[in-house]
C-alpha cells in the first residue's frame, strides 16, 4: 500500500467531508482502511491533517549550519560527518 502524500491527505479529507464513507474513501485512495480512519481521527483531534512530530533525537544544527558540513563531506570522503561538524565549529 502506498503512503499518503500531503495532497492525498487533503483529498481524503475532502472525500470524507463530501459524505463518502471510509469504506469508499480507502478504496478510492488505494490505502488501508486504518489509514483513512486515523487520518479522520487526527483531523478531529488536532484540526489538521499534517503528520505528527516524530519521536527521536531532535536536530542540533540548522539546515544553514549543515550546508558547509555537507560540502566539506563531499570533498573529503575519508572524514566522518561528526568530525567535519566539530572541525567547522573550531574555525
Amino acid at each position: 500500500m502506498p503512503h499518503l502524500s500531503e495532497i492525498d491527505h487533503h483529498r481524503s479529507v475532502g472525500l470524507l467531508q463530501a459524505g463518502l464513507p471510509i469504506s469508499k474513501v480507502y478504496l478510492r485512495m488505494n490505502v488501508n482502511r486504518t489509514t483513512i480512519f486515523r487520518l479522520r481521527q487526527r483531523l478531529h483531534e488536532t484540526d489538521t491533517v499534517s503528520d505528527r512530530p516524530r519521536s527521536g533525537r531532535p536536530m542540533c544544527t540548522t539546515q544553514r549550519q549543515d550546508k558547509p558540513c555537507q560540502k566539506s563531506y563531499e570533498q573529503q570522503f575519508s572524514f566522518s560527518f561528526s568530525f567535519i561538524a566539530s572541525d567547522k565549529r573550531r574555525k
